[in-house]
């Protein structure tokens, strides 16, 4: 059984930051492609932030620049670093976690809301 918490979300204004954390439960986390997603209300969930098993990154070309991920293996944890927030960043953010393309996993979402 797979568990993923995220954690960090909330209301900042406009060229703030927030740190995002999503801890996983069991063994696959450090084999496992792990990523961050959002969606904004109205729209379709897009992929935000990814990280290798290897510490590849991928990024959205809306957040380059500005967000960072990173993961923590001997803490089981993933972050998004989030830097100079917009209001267009306001989203429910999802953890996921990519194990070998074999199964995945998704956390329950945490609320980012960028007032102006």
């Amino acid at each position: 059984q797979v568990q993923l918490v995220e954690s960090g979300g909330g209301l900042v204004q406009a060229g703030g930051s927030l740190r995002l954390s999503c801890a996983a439960s069991g063994r696959i986390f450090r084999a496992s492609t792990m990523d961050w997603y959002r969606q904004a209300p109205g729209k379709q969930r897009e992929l935000v932030a990814g990280i290798t098993s290897g510490g590849s990154t991928n990024y959205a070309d809306s957040v380059k620049g500005r967000f960072t991920i990173s993961r923590d293996n001997a803490k089981n944890t993933v972050y998004l670093q989030m830097n100079s927030l917009k209001p267009e960043d306001t989203a429910v953010y999802y953890c996921h976690a990519d194990f070998l393309r074999l199964n995945e996993y998704w956390g329950q979402g945490t609320q980012v809301t960028v007032s102006s």
